[in-house]
């Protein structure tokens, strides 16, 4: 099995039990080894007193797309820690993009960068650390990791 099949197999496992990601409407777009990119469109639901979408539903975003990066080797991962630096507001009606991308991956620690865009513009630029707490999302054995 190649990378890319564990990547996608690992994502369809989680995003089967992934209802918090579903309520929100979160579209998983792409997956691959260190690597997932996530969709959600603002909703009226998701704006705040402001009239701007709300920074917790954005961290949510990224900490998916984060989430679906860091589990895409068939070993169950957790977030050890993140932080958030909001760029510009979100509107209703905006969808937003989250990309994740490994910048590190060294025993059972990882950290990822994301980067969540209305359109053009970067409206967050989160930074997760990973740590595997073991398991496989499918394969009794562990199958198909590396």
């Amino acid at each position: 099995m190649t990378p890319d099949e564990i990547a996608h197999r690992s994502a369809a496992a989680m995003w089967a039990d992934d209802r918090a990601s579903q309520a929100l409407g979160m579209e998983l777009r792409d997956v691959g080894p260190g690597r997932a990119e996530l969709a959600m469109t603002v909703r009226d639901d998701m704006v705040n007193g402001h009239g701007i979408g709300h920074g917790g539903l954005t961290f949510t975003l990224a900490d998916s797309a984060f989430a679906f990066a860091c589990n895409s080797y068939n070993r169950r991962t957790v977030a050890a820690g993140a932080e958030i630096r909001f760029r510009a507001p979100t509107r209703l009606g905006d969808t937003l993009v989250a990309i994740a991308e490994e910048r590190v991956r060294e025993g059972r620690d990882g950290t990822y960068d994301v980067t969540v865009r209305a359109g053009a513009t970067v409206v967050a630029e989160f930074t997760g650390r990973s740590r595997e707490v073991g398991g496989a999302f499918w394969g009794e054995s562990g199958e198909g990791q590396p």
